[in-house]
């Protein structure tokens, strides 16, 4: 009997370095040196076909085959599995037509209005006449250039005809008011966070294999509710100011923050401040249409003695305010990961936020209630001593004390 170990052997520390066609030669050349009955002994002990051996017989008593360009050929001219393109014509049209359904093939189809997973696609597929597999659909897509892909903001609603004047406006009144030593600010809104032990956005460092274990469903907790954070980013110093409410998001809550914000912080930079110069969002609890936000500026440009000036950007742009980019962004930075599982917290963590461009930034909460829905008639509207700007009045105006 052949001594198949020995073979099995070296066959096995040689495995991993052997191709389709080095595979043959070797089980080939081992059944040559065996005599008779050698090419049954090296299948048994390689696992390599008889048919294989024989095949790599002919090649060691022929001349090897090589590609055209000096590569040694694995496989004979013509050998091997066809592509599914040379066996089905039609498979990349009804592919693209399930993949882009809303632009090729029926618009109507089911899979329009699923994820395109391979497996899917593979069904699909195989349920109108074709046979392959959710491998071979991953191939395809590869060929024809697709990949996942998520989604990205960068289509803008209708633009306003004087937007770009509006920005150039904006800039002006910020240029003027910060020469003058009087403050500017831009304000907004924050999105509500949930508190509690709930996943958070983001990914921080930790140990491997100890991630922060969070709530497996996202219901409110009714004892700690949302927090709605309204900041107040000062754009000459570099300062920010956030109010953290746990009522609604009304003008009355925004006005009252900055109020706050002028006693706790912008009175002790300003000292003789000839205004305040407000940018904010069109739309929102600081809206140019919200009645009370105005109703409420007036109380407080009389409380405080100062005209206060508003500049509004023009809509669909508030990713424009400064606040935006030079306060939020980094909030969200600081927190990501980290599950806000309490007010503290969360004033921590925006307390917390700094750049290396010197941003400070100070929270407070806010524990009073804002209800909604506080009309303000037309007689409040005429005591509001408000001045519209030549330009585009309803955007720009200043309220009188």
């Amino acid at each position: 009997m052949h001594d198949e170990a020995s073979i099995r052997l070296r066959f096995r520390s040689m495995k991993s370095a052997l191709n389709e066609k080095t595979r043959r030669l070797f089980a080939a050349s081992e059944a040559r040196g065996l005599g008779r009955g050698g090419v049954t002994a090296v299948s048994r002990a390689t696992g390599v076909s008889r048919r294989a051996i024989y095949v790599g017989l002919q090649d060691i008593e022929g001349n090897p085959s090589f590609h055209e360009d000096g590569r040694l050929r694995i496989r004979q001219p013509g050998a091997g599995r066809k592509r599914i393109t040379e066996l089905d014509d039609s498979i990349i049209e009804d592919l693209e037509s399930l993949v882009e359904p809303s632009s090729k093939g029926d618009p109507m189809i089911n899979l329009r209005w699923t994820s395109k997973s391979l497996r899917k696609l593979s069904n699909a597929l195989t349920s109108i006449g074709h046979k392959v597999s959710p491998m071979s659909v991953h191939n395809l897509l590869n060929e024809l250039d697709y990949s996942l892909q998520g989604n990205r903001k960068g289509v803008e609603g209708k633009q306003n005809k004087d937007r770009d004047r509006q920005f150039k406006y904006i800039n002006k009144q910020v240029t003027a008011c910060i020469n003058s030593k009087s403050p500017a600010i831009s304000v907004d809104t924050k999105k509500k966070e949930k508190v509690g032990n709930f996943s958070n956005s983001g990914r921080e460092r930790r140990k491997k294999r100890t991630p922060v274990r969070t709530l497996t469903h996202d219901f409110i907790i009714p004892k700690l509710g949302k927090v709605n954070p309204y900041g107040i980013y000062d754009i000459a110093h570099n300062k920010g100011w956030v109010g953290l409410g746990i009522d609604h998001d009304t003008a009355s809550f925004a006005v009252a923050t900055i109020g706050r914000w002028w006693r706790r912080m912008g009175s002790t930079i300003y000292k003789k401040p000839k205004r305040i110069l407000i940018t904010a969002d069109c739309g929102g609890s600081n809206g140019y249409r919200v009645r009370l936000w105005k109703f409420e500026l007036q109380k407080l440009a009389t409380k405080l003695k100062l005209p206060i000036q508003v500049c509004h950007f023009p809509p669909g742009t508030s990713k424009w305010n400064r606040i935006e980019h030079r306060l939020f962004s980094f909030i969200s930075q600081n927190w990501r990961g980290v599950p806000l599982i309490s007010h503290a917290v969360v004033l921590n963590l925006i307390a917390a936020t700094t750049t290396t461009t010197g941003l400070k930034v100070q929270c407070e909460l806010d524990p009073k209630v804002y209800p909604k829905g506080v009309k303000v008639s037309d007689d409040d509207l005429a005591r509001v001593k408000i001045r519209p700007a030549k330009f585009h009045g309803e955007w720009n105006y200043t309220i009188l004390p």
